[in-house]
């Protein structure tokens, strides 16, 4: 019996012209991570770009050759411009068929006088990819291989993802814990590294905020072991108080929406 990873990773290809011109606020990223952190798999890295082929294609194939899984999002519409089955296919070395399977979701939910080619190009799909299905307005994605392929609009994104996200496989789920302060990040940087280096399978960061016009950081451990959380957390809690600081346990602590993710810029450092 093979015994499951540890560490089980993925990458957020998000595909469109719009979100890189601003047109188009991604609303998917977030929540993507947060539910991926759920279920044991570590968003490693995310890229935005434009909707052009071989731009497309060479990411794909970068990020699915190092990652466990590939989630993208956008450019399977009925556009010209929806590009995003072909370069799949592409990318895989298959052609692109009309699947029969989404033709039918197609006409069960589009009147045939308005199934026009434009609209059957939607169930164009890489030879071999099985069809993620959408509940909202039936038009599939698709997964390739690690490659899960859907939607840019974000209720039909997250429906297509909570139809196959129990067939996931995940890994040891990522703890964390965050101890605030009101010292600038600055004073805290030497022994912040220091605690990083001991241990060096967790992921300790620095958030400074700006809060009520007093400025301060959140330091946050993130590990799948439990005993080095307490211990990197423990040390950090003791480097607060010996530098004359106050620590905070922001996991107890209600902060007001967009306080703790505010960036603090000048003399706080």
């Amino acid at each position: 019996m093979t015994e499951a990873k540890s560490v089980v990773t993925a990458c957020a290809l998000i595909i469109g012209n719009e979100v890189l011109s601003g047109r188009t606020k991604d609303a998917n990223l977030n929540w993507m991570a947060t539910r991926l952190t759920d279920m044991g798999i570590r968003l490693m890295e995310a890229r935005v770009v434009p909707d052009i082929e071989d731009v497309i294609v060479a990411a794909l194939n970068e990020v699915r050759a190092k990652y466990d899984y590939v989630f993208t999002t956008g450019g399977i519409g009925p556009t010209h411009d929806d590009i995003t089955s072909a370069c799949i296919a592409k990318a895989f070395g298959v052609k692109v068929e009309r699947n029969a399977e989404a033709v039918a979701l197609l006409a069960s939910y589009i009147p045939a006088d308005r199934l026009n080619e434009a609209r059957l190009k939607m169930a164009d799909i890489p030879a071999g990819g099985e069809l993620i299905h959408n509940p909202v307005s039936k038009a599939p994605g698709f997964r390739v291989g690690n490659v899960y392929v859907m939607a840019g609009i974000p209720s039909i994104m997250r429906a297509m993802f909570d139809g196959f996200a129990p067939l996931l496989t995940g890994g040891a789920k990522v703890l964390s814990k965050s101890v605030a302060s009101f010292l600038p990040e600055g004073s805290v940087a030497e022994g912040l590294s220091e605690i990083q280096d001991r241990y060096p399978g967790a992921d300790i960061g620095s958030y400074p905020f700006n809060r009520d016009g007093k400025f301060g950081c959140t330091l946050v451990t993130r590990t799948s072991d439990e005993n080095d959380l307490a211990a990197a957390a423990g040390e950090i809690w003791e480097l607060i108080i010996s530098l004359g600081g106050e620590p905070i346990d922001e996991d107890l602590v209600s902060i007001e929406a967009g306080e703790k993710d505010g960036y603090a810029t000048g003399d706080d450092k």
